[in-house]
């Protein structure tokens, strides 16, 4: 939706000057809890930026420098360029031939060995026939238009470095079949599991703005020593193992996985993994979760999780107002899990583990301030697509 610019510039500075208070109700390093306030007190009445959004969306001119985007990640996956040294691809075709792709289609851009900026002519449902498997410094830029993968095999990052995925829905995926891949179809996979994205031993990468929901498996995977990684500003709803951070307890290579976790919305109908982690580093920072049905943030294999300005509304049910689980009964007590500054409602709570320092030691450029929790609700209102108009701010 469109909004005007004043109100938008101004927001960035309020996201900045109310970075300097303390509200009750929240977690610090300590880990206490003050007494609550009502949930309604949180309710947004229009939304904020965050800091990524501020970087862009106030510019009417966004579609005439789209490849600018690709400077506004933050935080571990900040270095991923997508696409930003290539040319500008138009999907205009929403059919799809993985045997022998067409020029106008999105598999034919995504799986080019140029840098591609890959942009859509017109709202389109895509159904893939098998698997969309991208080639590094792609970019897939559904400003402009309603874009939706759906009701077939969806999207794998495999073995390849600086993808952008921003504005798109990705929602009832399929598992894929064995097939070919890459221009020359020289790679054969043994195909997917119905993730909707699936990122395998792949670095900078950055997911920003999408719609994600109802896939077989997960909705996003980061496995096999992945690491340089941002995933901001989706939409999650109705799903079950939302998030994965880690293939295995048996992966070691895990260990140097990174990945930030921001300004997503975890929205109705979730049941659990947002995310779960094994081995590596999450920050999750400045999410809002609209209830779970078992738990929020879990782990096994010893990952570090700081969990940061978050806004946690548990559900009804007793039994899972716990934000945390371990997938192990004992040895988990020197596991690094940190809250700091979330807040809590309906009875949430985090439990917290571990001694020594929980930050996640970013570079300079990868460094963000988390905005307070009670600006959560606001700053993620516009979470998912934002259906931008050409010519006019988003």
């Amino acid at each position: 939706m469109a909004t005007s610019t004043t109100p938008l510039l101004l927001s960035c500075f309020m996201v900045h000057l109310a970075s300097t208070f303390v509200f009750a109700h929240s977690t610090g390093n300590n880990y206490y809890n003050n007494t609550p306030q009502p949930l309604s007190k949180y309710i947004p009445k229009k939304p904020l930026l965050n800091v990524i959004d501020s970087c862009w969306r106030a510019r009417p001119n966004w579609s005439s420098n789209r490849q600018a985007l690709a400077d506004c990640a933050i935080g571990f996956g900040k270095e991923a360029t997508g696409g930003k040294y290539g040319a500008i691809y138009h999907v205009f075709d929403p059919s799809d031939d993985p045997a022998n792709p067409k020029p106008g289609t999105l598999r034919y851009g995504a799986i080019q060995n140029d840098p591609l900026w890959i942009i859509f002519d017109k709202d389109m449902v895509i159904t893939l026939k098998n698997e969309l498997i991208m080639s590094s410094n792609k970019t897939i830029d559904g400003r402009g238009a309603k874009v939706e993968i759906a009701d077939g095999p969806c999207v794998t990052i495999s073995n390849v470095s600086h993808v952008i995925i921003h504005g798109i829905s990705i929602h009832d995926c399929e598992p894929a079949k064995p097939g070919l891949n890459t221009p020359d179809h020289v790679g054969h996979r043994l195909g997917s599991d119905g993730d909707a994205i699936s990122i395998i031993d792949s670095t900078n990468v950055w997911i920003d703005h999408c719609f994600l929901a109802r896939s077989t498996d997960g909705l996003i995977d980061v496995i096999r020593a992945s690491t340089a990684i941002t995933i901001s500003n989706n939409y999650f709803t109705q799903h079950d193992k939302v998030m994965l951070l880690g293939h295995s307890d048996q992966f070691t290579k895990d260990k140097i996985m990174k990945v930030t976790i921001a300004f997503n919305q975890f929205a109705s109908g979730l049941t659990e993994r947002m995310p779960r982690v094994r081995f590596g580093y999450a920050h999750v920072v400045n999410n809002k979760y609209d209830e779970w049905k078992m738990y929020a943030i879990g782990g096994s294999a010893n990952p570090t999780i700081l969990s940061e300005g978050n806004f946690y509304v548990a559900p009804n049910d007793p039994n899972a107002k716990q934000v945390t689980k371990r997938e192990v009964k004992e040895n988990w007590k020197s596991w690094k899990w940190r809250s700091s500054k979330d807040l809590f409602f309906n009875d949430a709570y985090f439990v917290p583990s571990g001694v020594g320092s929980c930050a996640p030691n970013y570079s300079p450029t990868q460094y963000f301030a988390a905005a307070p929790a009670y600006m959560v609700p606001a700053i993620t209102l516009n979470a998912g697509p934002t259906y931008c108009t050409v010519g006019r701010a988003c």
